[in-house]
Formats: structure tokens, sequence, C-alpha cells
């Protein structure tokens, strides 16, 4: 199987969405589905196993799906399917595929990956590390990349404590930040780059990496030393903590006479697409 980063994972050549939800992955099931089938209906099967899981006894199998929401193909984030290793391999075990087996395997390798990640979380980080190694990005690179996600870790964990609710919430915060630092919200950002379903963070250079790092931890320490509760007051807290980051990179700039921000992204390289698609 090929190696797996935080939202998709490659079997077979064919992609499965993936989350993590309650410190385990979550797969998109209609993915799996149309992996084990080779429908081009996969949502239809999907519905029509469902309905025959019920009626064999599996009642739970209701509760045991999460609505999740995770990327679509049009790049959006919309609630799908999705299930755990245990509940999808009860799953696949219905479908009559010669290719049940081998996902079995994969989705059981997957889940030992995991738990041994919750019992040591420092190897997920040596594995992210080692991700972007295989897609070429310098030492340098990778370290600022790394500190840039603890850093927006510690930012999320400290919304999270101040009644600020996941998802659109956290989403309308970040582009707050991202407003305030580079005067695009991030969809925009995407947007000057040329990207779409790809991370914008992994396509910033140094210098973009260090402002949005700058960005998100005046956030945090403004949202601590205020004690910043509800949407409202941290809202405040995101804009002025961006606007820091947005003042030193004007001024970075006029002293510079360059910009900060590139249109440049990782994928320009001929070798560097090829690599990130695996």
């Amino acid at each position: 199987m090929e190696k797996t980063n935080r939202g998709l994972a490659i079997f077979q050549g064919k992609e499965v969405r993936k989350i993590i939800h309650h410190n385990e992955w979550w797969f998109s099931v209609v993915d799996v589905v149309g992996i084990l089938t080779g429908t081009e209906r996969a949502r239809k099967y999907w519905s029509d196993l469902k309905t025959k899981l019920i009626s064999e006894g599996y009642i739970e199998v209701s509760d045991k799906i999460g609505q999740l929401k995770i990327e679509s193909p049009d790049g959006k984030l919309r609630e799908t399917d999705c299930a755990n290793t245990e509940t999808m391999l009860r799953i696949i075990q219905s479908i009559p595929s010669p290719n049940v087996e081998p996902l079995k395997k994969w989705l059981a390798m997957v889940g030992y990956d995991r738990i041994k990640e919750i019992e040591d979380p420092e190897l997920a980080t040596k594995r992210t590390r080692e991700l972007y190694k295989l897609k070429g990005y310098s030492e340098a690179w990778i370290e600022k990349r790394m500190r840039g996600i603890a850093i927006r870790e510690e930012l999320t964990d400290e919304w999270k404590n101040r009644d600020i609710k996941e998802n659109s919430e956290f989403a309308i915060l970040t582009a707050e930040i991202s407003k305030a630092t580079f005067d695009m919200t991030p969809s925009q950002y995407k947007e000057h780059k040329g990207l779409k379903r790809e991370n914008l963070r992994d396509h910033m250079d140094d210098l973009e990496l260090i402002f949005s790092m700058l960005g998100e931890a005046s956030t945090t320490r403004i949202a601590t030393s205020k004690n910043a509760i509800g949407f409202s007051e941290n809202k405040l807290a995101a804009q002025k903590g961006g606007k820091i980051a947005g003042d030193a990179r004007k001024n970075l700039e006029v002293a510079s006479g360059s910009k900060v921000i590139k249109k440049e992204n990782y994928l320009k390289s001929p070798q560097n697409k090829k690599l990130l698609k695996k």
C-alpha cells in the first residue's frame, strides 16, 4: 500500500478520503465501496448495502456511521458517510469482491499504525517529516512547517477551551487572521497560487510560513492574555493577532523592496508534481 497523509490514503492506485475523529482514522465509505465494486454509482450501491446490512441484523450500522465533513472532489467540505476501521471491516465483509482481503489487511495496518501513534505521538511527527522529505522539501522548510503545525494546534486548542465551535467558526477565525496578515483569506490565497485541493501551507515559502506562524502565535497570546471567551471576543483577538503579522510583513516589504506573498508554489516543478501525486 502507498503512503498516507492526514486527509488522503491510496489503495490500489485509488484515493480513499480519511479524517481523524475521536482519535482514530475514519474512512469515506463511498470511496471504499467504489474501489471494491468498481461501480460508478458507489453512493447508490452503498445505500442498498446499508439497507441489506440492517435487514441482516446489523441494526447498529447507522449508529456506527458518522456524517463527517471531508473534502469532496470539488474542493469543498461536505458531510460524507464515514466509518472507523472496525466498522469498515464489517462493511467490506458484506461486499462480494476479490479486493476485500487486501483491503482488510490494509485497514488493519492503518489501524495498528494509528494505535502506535496515539501511544507515542512522536511517531506521527516522524512520519509527517518523512513524507515531506519524500516530496523533496528541504530540512529547513520542514522544520518551519512542523513548527507551524504545532503553533496551529496550540491555537485551535485555545479556541476549543474558549467556547469556539469547530468547523465554521474555526474557518471564520482562521480567515480573519489570514486577511489581516496577507490581505487575503485562505481561499483567495489558494486561488492566487493556482491551487485547488492542495494544502495552502505546503506551498508557502519560508517567509510565508513565518508570517503565518506569527499571526497565529500572536492570536493565541492575545486570546490568552485577554481571556477571550466566545466567538466575538476571539474574532477580535484573531484580527489583532493577524494585524501584528500583517504590519511586520508590510515593514519587511518596504525595507526589502520585494513582496512576501508569492504566486509560486511547490507544484511549479514538474518533478514535484509527480511526487505530490503519490
